[in-house]
């Protein structure tokens, strides 16, 4: 009996932001009619269903998930009070992580013997865990990159002890403060296996970061490897899924009731938890700007997102009270995607997650920045000085220092009632333009993920 000829088997870095793009990628290579496969611990599979943002449920269900069994793992708490905002708190599950190879290299095996061709995609921080895919004669392994080329590119020539060899800003933030020493190690640890890789792949659009993506694909970056830039990888049309909880449809339906680029939408993330001092700091700079907000406060996640036991912020007291009409606080899982594509979305408060930034891009919603860790700082510079769409509440240099409520104020009021944020919304709305276009039928990021599908078939009638 003939087999099979193509499974893509999804291998993603546990985090959600990673989780996150993972998915979206699944869904719009099985779009193709390509079996796709996502392959993690039970834990982070099922976060990565439960939080489906904006995909469509008919096109998940066609995803297979496989658990593999993942050894238990210390899940503490965040620390809102540490100045370094790196989330220490998911190094365990990470290590855990790394146990992860034996039983991916057995069923990577097991696929090989089911399909003519074995396409493993994924995350650059596992390539440890896949890396026997090298041994294994009918698979072939794809790195997704699930940072801004300008990051990528950043990170890159930093570990290389170099400058950047094209113009930028001259302030670029080094990996110093970005990142732990323990998530350095654990970095170091993929960069052998990252060697066995066929390819990159990119959640961004060549349109916007042209110069970044020529540097990553210098030969002396990628060797004779193909890269594709294949993003915003966001699904053309955002579900409005009946899964939602009611307080997802609570804080659609409160921007329904408001006036177009009206609401500045504030939220930090997975990864990131304010200190109460912040937190009410955060909460006078929104109400004195009288600008209208809907505020996600949350706490950031845990390694396991389903132990119920979080911090509920405090807030001053009386504050939903004073700003209802205004302003909207939301402590749930919120619909990012829907919130920002919503007409009455005007500016977000963002650490700069690249998930975070591409959805702003891709929605057209111009960013006031205050990153937290990692690809953030870097991600900040992309959006504010190359893109040019969004100002800083908090440079990098800054990042010990307690932000103000007189400085919170004054940013939303540039950023959503003046003549230069008007002109930020301006080009945040053409950058969209651009990504839109690019993602549709003949654009720049549509023909590379055709040919993505069209390389990983070849030789096949699929």
């Amino acid at each position: 009996m003939e087999k099979p000829r193509v499974a893509v088997i999804m291998v993603p870095f546990p985090a959600q932001g990673h989780l996150n793009q993972l998915m979206q990628l699944s869904c719009l290579i099985s779009s193709y009619g390509i079996p796709v496969h996502y392959v993690g611990s039970a834990i982070h599979n099922r976060q990565a269903k439960v939080r489906v943002n904006g995909l469509n449920h008919e096109d998940v269900e066609k995803i297979h998930f496989h658990d593999i069994p993942t050894p238990s793992f210390a899940s503490p708490p965040p620390d809102p009070n540490s100045p370094d905002k790196f989330p220490t708190q998911l190094q365990p599950m990470w290590d855990a992580s790394l146990s992860l190879r034996e039983p991916v290299a057995s069923y990577l095996r097991d696929m090989a013997n089911k399909f003519e061709r074995v396409v493993v995609v994924h995350d650059s921080l596992m390539a440890v865990v896949v890396q026997d895919v090298s041994s294994i004669l009918n698979a072939e392994s794809y790195v997704f990159n699930c940072v801004s080329a300008f990051s990528k590119a950043v990170f890159t020539w930093d570990l290389l002890g170099k400058p950047l060899p094209i113009e930028h800003p001259k302030e670029l933030p080094s990996l110093e403060g970005c990142i732990t020493d323990e998530i350095r190690d654990f970095w170091a640890l993929q960069f052998e296996p990252l060697s066995y890789r066929a390819g990159d792949l990119y959640n961004t659009c060549r349109l916007i970061e042209p110069a970044f993506m020529e540097l990553l694909e210098r030969e002396e970056i990628a060797g004779s490897r193909k890269s594709w830039a294949i993003g915003p990888i966001l699904p053309a049309k955002l579900s409005s899924s009946a899964s939602q909880s009611e307080s997802r449809y609570r804080c659609l339906e409160w921007l329904d009731k408001q006036e177009p680029n009206s609401v500045i939408y504030v939220s930090f993330g997975t990864t990131t938890s304010l200190s109460d001092e912040q937190i009410k700091e955060l909460a006078f700079g929104l109400e004195q700007s009288k600008v209208k907000f809907l505020w996600v406060l949350r706490d950031a996640d845990k390694g396991d997102i389903f132990d119920e036991q979080v911090r509920r912020a405090e807030l001053p007291e009386g504050f939903e009270e004073k700003v209802k009409g205004v302003g909207m606080v939301v402590r749930e899982w919120a619909p990012q995607p829907q919130i920002l594509a919503h007409p009455s979305t005007g500016g977000f408060v963002s650490h700069c997650g690249w998930n975070s930034c591409i959805e702003s891009i891709t929605m057209g919603v111009p960013i006031a920045a205050w990153p937290m860790h990692s690809d953030q700082p870097s991600n900040s510079v992309l959006i504010t000085e190359i893109l040019k769409m969004g100002l800083f509440v908090r440079e990098w240099k800054q990042r010990t220092e307690l932000v103000k409520a007189s400085t919170i104020e004054n940013v939303l009021k540039i950023l959503m009632a003046s003549k230069e944020g008007d002109e930020i919304r301006k080009r945040a709305e053409e950058l969209a333009a651009t990504v839109q276009q690019a993602t549709q039928q003949g654009g720049a990021s549509k023909l590379e993920l055709d040919s993505f599908i069209s390389h990983i078939t070849r030789g096949n009638d699929i």
